[in-house]
């Protein structure tokens, strides 16, 4: 009698721990599934903002207070930029529409659109009306020095907003032009200021600057 009561009692306690140890089993399963989902969880989360950063950290962004000037869609916009060759994008720019005109006449359309990896320094049309109208009528129609003056703005390679900070560099026109600053304040030979800096086009970069850069005769 002594013997099966005790066999029965063995059997109810093991009733009893059999569903403690499958409840055990389930929570053991049920963490180690959290931990995977939170490993891919955060492995996301890191490819996220790495592709986030990488977009952010990339230095590519045109800036300074002429940019809000821009058209924001369409061929003059920043996007319509990016597709064309420097010639045709700054035709599309109402602000660069007297320097396109002295591109045209100085017969370097051509040039400038089938150039690669340049920077273009381009006055607007601001900048050419500090020059006396007399003055610029004369270099307009003086093929020889237009030109001259065109390509003193452009070097033959592209520059990055690190590149301006203190830099000197050859131009086209066969000289050298100074830049210097820092963070989004530039200046070109000491006194032109990059307005709207680092603009892309399909062949250049392009910093827009608020005076005409004129070469040593």
């Amino acid at each position: 009698m002594n013997t099966r009561i005790r066999r029965a009692t063995g059997l109810l306690a093991a009733a009893a721990v059999l569903p403690l140890a499958l409840a055990a089993c389930s929570d053991g399963s049920s963490d180690s599934d959290k931990a995977d989902s939170s490993d891919r969880a955060k492995a996301s989360a890191t490819r996220n903002g790495d592709a986030s950063s990488g977009s952010t950290a990339s230095n590519v962004e045109p800036f300074g207070p002429a940019c809000s000037a821009v058209p924001k869609n369409g061929a003059g916009s920043f996007d319509g930029m990016a597709k064309d060759p420097v010639a045709t994008a700054a035709s599309h720019n109402p602000a660069l529409s007297t320097l396109v005109t002295a591109v045209k006449k100085a017969g370097l359309v051509d040039t400038l659109n089938n150039a690669q990896g340049i920077t273009v320094f381009a006055p607007t049309n601001d900048a050419f009306g500090k020059i006396p109208k007399a003055t610029l009528d004369k270099v307009l129609n003086d093929k020889a020095m237009l030109t001259k003056i065109l390509t003193y703005h452009v070097v033959g390679q592209k520059l990055t907003p690190k590149d301006l900070e203190n830099g000197s560099f050859d131009t086209l026109e066969k000289s050298k032009v100074m830049t210097s600053g820092s963070g989004e304040s530039y200046t070109v030979q000491g006194s032109a200021k990059v307005v709207c800096g680092n603009v892309t086009t399909a062949n250049a970069t392009v910093h827009i600057i608020d005076t005409v850069l004129m070469p040593k005769s």
